[in-house]
């Protein structure tokens, strides 16, 4: 089937519309299944999107920093602080390290002790925060030598925990794109229903039609332009309502992580719900023409 005939199949024809009741259970059936569909698609893509940009946040954000641990008595920490400190700087791919101060871990385990945290009293490790430049860093190596001159250090590069958040995220995102496909085959499935259904309904108006002398392809246009524009309005309505629904959710906010929330569309994010009624109009066309074939040959 060439642009041309696609073209000529869609246009509005007077006539042949009238063949395809406009109205009963198989219309009502085909808007709802589609505007159901549109919703949930719109959905699934907010979250597969949101997914990817979690994903790439953490690996780019995790991936270029570390962290060295410093366990050794009172009167050692200091020392072993400055030698670690000693010991990044010289270190090729350290673009910068620091110490960590008291009101900065106190911050950090605040959320988990509260804000009076003594910490000054209790044995907490000094921690240093590495971020990482050219040409990388050798993890490994950095390990040896901050095992030879530091031995209370400890060093975590974060891929222990990084890497099975990002895969995480990464797989959210192949599920929603996974849930889109199932959503476009449930609705094509529903559709092909639904147009079985209205052919073996009007099969003795097609026999009428078949005797004046109209074509299979004229009968075959006819519920295929009807199934079609059926589908494309139910699923624009559908995206409208699941527009509305990700426009209400929550923003991303900082102190929350953006973990549960953000799920929305960024940029030209919010144009790609756009393309879910011209998809569904897309789907139900193949569906009405494959079923619709295939059905008036067995009304032959």
């Amino acid at each position: 089937m060439n642009v041309e005939t696609f073209r000529n199949l869609l246009k509005r024809d007077g006539r042949a519309d009238r063949v395809v009741p406009p109205t009963g259970y198989t219309a009502h059936l085909t808007l709802f299944v589609s505007g159901a569909m549109g919703f949930l698609a719109v959905f699934a893509l907010a979250l597969s999107l949101a997914s990817g940009r979690v994903a790439d946040r953490w690996a780019s954000e995790l991936a270029g920093a570390a962290t060295v641990r410093i366990n050794a008595p009172a009167d050692q920490m200091a020392a072993q602080t400055e030698t670690a400190l000693t010991v990044l700087s010289q270190t090729p791919g350290v673009a910068s390290a620091r110490a960590l101060t008291i009101e900065e871990q106190i911050a950090l385990l605040s959320p988990w002790f509260g804000p009076d945290l003594p910490l000054d009293t209790l044995p907490v490790p000094q921690l240093i925060e590495i971020f990482e430049g050219e040409p990388g860093l050798d993890a490994a190596g950095l390990r040896l030598r901050l095992g030879a001159e530091v031995p209370g250090a400890v060093l975590d590069d974060h891929s222990r925990w990084r890497e099975p958040l990002v895969d995480a995220a990464r797989s959210l995102r192949r599920l929603g794109w996974v849930s889109i496909l199932l959503i476009g085959g449930a609705t094509a499935a529903m559709i092909t229903l639904a147009a079985n259904a209205s052919l073996a309904a009007n099969a003795q108006i097609i026999e009428v039609l078949r005797l004046v002398g109209a074509r299979d392809r004229f009968i075959a246009n006819a519920f295929v332009r009807r199934f079609t524009y059926r589908a494309f309005f139910g699923a624009m309505v559908g995206v409208l309502f699941g527009m509305t629904g990700v426009l209400l959710l929550p923003e991303a906010s900082s102190d929350e992580g953006g973990f549960l929330t953000g799920l929305g569309f960024q940029g030209a994010g919010w144009l790609l719900p756009a393309l879910i009624p011209v998809l569904g109009a897309a789907v139900a066309f193949l569906a009405t023409w494959t079923a619709a074939n295939r059905k008036l040959k067995e009304l032959s």
